[in-house]
């Protein structure tokens, strides 16, 4: 899994994820914080991760996959940049500039990290003036959700407290591995591997019976992904980038829950962003008959491997309702077809999943990777999926980082030929969050977009008896006569002023 990441790089499509951070910095020793405040915070921390300080070699030719050694010329001062706003320093301009340092790839001759802090937030609602953001950027080959959340525990604190950590630094870097070596190693392990392959097939075994035997009983309903509409997301993505945000009271979307008996936080926002693209395509003009579908990864990583570098990985496919208008009749759906999902990921077996990409000859991944951007496929086959949610639940409690408290955050993901929208769904302390990244050629208006969800959710928070209903009209007082007047004769073929309907009204982009 690690390896497909770095097989899939290119120029228009850096495998990276990331997200943005805000914090106050009032609440540290002294209310402020400065950028030699935040370097000496992470330096002395760098040994909680094991992320920070490792790079990848690529073997000779490709014939086996990347190794992670200790990077000898490890610089933090690289790794961890600093800019500023300008007036009046709002949400839009960090949307924009958050975008612009995400869509530039990283230097995989170095730890595959970048950390931007961003200060001048003066004019972002809900926010103290005077906060930062940092903006950061992890290869995915490094981490996946779960191990990110791990990498932001390890640079914050549970406390405003600037002590360092009690765990020693015992670090020692690695010498560079010899190229011949790399390719022999490599070359032994091309031959292991159709050996492992063999007994990846034969642990699949069972889970594809359950799989069959679920389909034949009608138990598993494929139909939905088969039916996956192609939207302009699903095209050849160019190198640049549009980021926004929304956040939302946790307690409210929890409550949404009642919409659908037995329905999860997940299926409540996976029906928000349904909300939202039916809004948006609408407005558009391009809102498919079908339902928009998502690929939603599943972590399978277990206790013993929290920390652990690399992804932990499976994913099934969601459908999101975009073609339901009614907020009510999308949650049903959404919960009835993730729950079909989940059960065919887990007849199938989620780790199993992840076992397969495992023992993939590295050389056909990478050559995969490259013909299907070269050739453009993406333009031409059907899409698997529409774009990308992703569920990463975020700590319970506030944290803080070089003392500064951080009071909001928004994820980001990497996009792929063919799917040029993605989502992260986060939650921090009473917060849940969705932040989403798009390819800017097919999502040139972000806040419009951003504007959509807000929209799905109010929708949804009437409908779960959130939101106050509108005030009955009183009575009227004015007396009628007693003798009922004649209705005034109307031309053939019309009806009264009471049964017509209103003209349809065109569809007005918010702002």
């Amino acid at each position: 899994m690690d390896a497909s990441f770095v097989a899939m790089e290119q120029p228009n499509a850096p495998m990276h994820i990331g997200s943005v951070l805000i914090y106050d910095p009032s609440t540290a020793p002294g209310g402020f914080v400065r950028f030699k405040d935040i370097l000496r915070f992470y330096s002395e921390r760098m040994q909680l991760s094991k992320t920070m300080r490792q790079k990848l070699v690529k073997v000779p030719l490709n014939v086996d996959y990347p190794y992670w050694i200790e990077d000898a010329d490890f610089d933090l001062e690289y790794h961890v940049r600093h800019i500023a706003l300008p007036k009046p320093g709002d949400w839009r301009q960090l949307c924009i500039q958050a975008a612009r340092i995400f869509a530039r790839p990283l230097d995989l001759k170095r730890p595959p990290w970048e950390f931007t802090v961003v200060e001048g937030l003066d004019n972002v609602p809900g926010i103290p003036k005077g906060s930062y953001a940092v903006v950061t950027k992890v290869h995915h080959a490094a981490i996946d959700g779960m191990s990110g959340i791990d990498l932001i525990n390890a640079l914050h604190t549970a406390s405003p407290s600037l002590a360092p950590p009690n765990q020693p630094d015992t670090w020692t870097p690695d010498k560079p591995p010899k190229r011949l070596g790399l390719f022999a190693k490599g070359y032994v392990r091309a031959w292991i591997n159709p050996v492992r392959q063999i007994g990846v097939a034969g642990r699949s075994v069972p889970g594809l019976y359950r799989a069959a035997k679920g389909m034949v009983k009608g138990e598993f309903d494929v139909k939905s992904a088969i039916r996956t509409p192609k939207t302009r997301f699903n095209r050849k993505v160019s190198p640049h980038r549009v980021f926004g945000g929304v956040e939302f009271p946790l307690a409210e979307v929890k409550a949404m829950r009642v919409l659908a008996d037995g329905a999860k936080v997940n299926d409540v926002m996976l029906s928000i962003i349904g909300g939202g693209l039916h809004k948006y395509l609408s407005a558009h003009g391009e809102l498919p008959e079908a339902s928009l579908t998502a690929m939603a990864p599943i972590s399978v990583r277990a206790e013993d491997e929290k920390g652990a570098m690399g992804n932990q990985v499976a994913a099934m496919v969601a459908p999101l309702g975009s073609h339901i208008a009614d907020p009510v009749e999308r949650m049903a759906y959404v919960f009835a077809e993730t729950s079909r999902s989940k059960a065919m990921t887990n007849a199938l077996g989620a780790r199993q999943m992840t076992e397969v990409s495992k023992s993939s000859p590295a050389l056909f991944m990478a050559l995969g990777a490259q013909l299907y951007t070269r050739l453009g496929l993406a333009n031409r086959v059907k899409p698997v999926v529409n774009t990308v949610v992703t569920n990463v639940p975020g700590p319970p409690v506030p944290i803080y980082s070089a003392g500064a408290k951080m009071v909001s955050m928004h994820g980001m993901l990497c996009l792929v030929d063919g799917v040029g929208l993605g989502h992260v769904v986060q939650s921090y302390v009473d917060q849940a969050t969705i932040g989403f990244i798009a390819c800017r050629e097919m999502m040139p208006d972000p806040e419009f977009y951003d504007q959509c969800l807000k929209e799905a959710f109010e929708e949804m928070a009437k409908a779960a008896g959130l939101r106050p209903a509108p005030a009955k009209k009183p009575a009227t007082t004015r007396k009628t006569s007693t003798t009922r007047r004649k209705t005034a004769a109307k031309p053939k073929g019309t009806t009264s002023t009471a049964r017509r309907k209103p003209a349809a009204k065109k569809a007005v982009p918010a702002k």
